[in-house]
């Protein structure tokens, strides 16, 4: 399934002027001001450029920064983190694997409980498939993430 996420010129050409900033210039959006910091609804998050999976609603969470924050990847392997010594101080920078787009950074001040990282990610960036539309769009297999876990043990 990896070899058909790319980086798609075409789906390059179509990005709006924000969001070729953040992910082909490394750009960073206003906190609070961005399409999903407080999207609520459950789903996943593609990149918007390669359409790889990279995180779902399941692992999103209110980290009071004004960015959609994760504690993890949907698929660890489409994610890639890089150093970042821009600015002036050192961050893990995160970008799709395939689609090489620039997604946010990842910072060690995430929920513990869940591993302690906190993955801070620009809008611009993501694409949002509500969990309605995952077999639509080709993402079904992703859909047991919502189902309730079912209970294996007996009663007495």
């Amino acid at each position: 399934m990896a070899d058909t996420f790319r980086k798609d010129p075409e789906a390059i050409s179509r990005l709006t002027p924000e969001q070729y900033r953040i992910t082909q210039q490394c750009g960073t959006e206003p906190a609070f001001r961005n399409q999903y910091w407080d999207n609520k609804e459950p789903g996943i998050y593609v990149d918007v450029v390669s359409g790889e999976p990279l995180f779902a609603s399941v692992s999103k969470y209110d980290s009071h920064s004004g960015w959609p924050s994760f504690t993890v990847p949907i698929e660890p392997g489409n994610v890639v983190e890089r150093t970042d010594a821009t600015h002036g101080m050192v961050r893990t920078e995160v970008r799709s694997a395939h689609g090489d787009s620039h997604l946010g950074h990842v910072f060690p001040d995430g929920p513990p409980q869940e591993g302690g990282l906190r993955y801070c990610i620009n809008s611009a960036a993501l694409r949002f498939i509500p969990l309605d539309d995952l077999e639509r769009e080709g993402y079904g297999g992703y859909r047991a993430l919502f189902e309730p876990a079912h209970d294996t043990g007996s009663a007495s």
